[in-house]
């Protein structure tokens, strides 16, 4: 049995249902209640609140005095029969102020807030990630990315103030005359 549930507002809503021929009573069976428990124990008709008998010649009613901002569970049934899963359906009132109007906007709020904190998240990571990348070389990897500068023995290196002829042998070449030379007279061009 499909139940619709419509015209939702606080404190009232509309139900509507497809005729059975297989119920024979002289009336359906509507119980509603905003209590859960009812849910969780099975669908026991002596566990709701709420129960509205409505002629069999009819398929809809009309549900008020319910509760604003308040989830409702329901169920459609022939009266003398416990609801089963499918005679029964979960919807919620709107809150006073609101009457649905309000609802849009608090949910695209939501949305919103939800991607801002979803960006914040992913650029923080992307920072912290550079950061311990950059920052935090453990000594194996310092090696590996600078094997010109940083030798594998403590004792040689730039570290310790001596170059290693080998790799910085263009380093320990001297200023010749007409290096020099030619360094003051592009000086003096500009």
């Amino acid at each position: 049995m499909v139940i619709a549930i419509y015209n939702i507002s606080s404190t009232s809503a509309r139900v509507s249902w497809p005729s059975s021929p297989t119920c024979i009573d002289t009336f359906y069976s509507v119980m509603y209640d905003p209590n859960w428990n009812s849910l969780f124990m099975g669908y026991k008709r002596k566990s709701f609140m709420h129960e509205d008998r409505i002629p069999v010649s009819q398929t809809s009613t009309h549900l008020a005095n319910l509760l604003p901002q308040t989830a409702y569970f329901l169920c459609v049934t022939c009266q003398a029969a416990n609801p089963v899963r499918e005679q029964c359906q979960v919807f919620s009132t709107l809150s006073d102020s609101s009457e649905g109007h309000d609802r849009a906007g608090w949910e695209l709020a939501m949305a919103v807030w939800l991607i801002c904190c979803i960006l914040l998240l992913v650029i923080a990571s992307i920072l912290l990630w550079s950061c311990l990348n950059n920052i935090c070389i453990l000594p194996g990897q310092a090696a590996a990315r600078h094997p010109d500068v940083i030798g594998e023995d403590p004792g040689h290196g730039h570290l310790d103030g001596e170059l290693d002829p080998a790799t910085h042998g263009e380093l320990q070449k001297e200023l010749s005359e007409p290096q020099l030379g030619e360094v003051t007279a592009l000086l003096q061009g500009l």
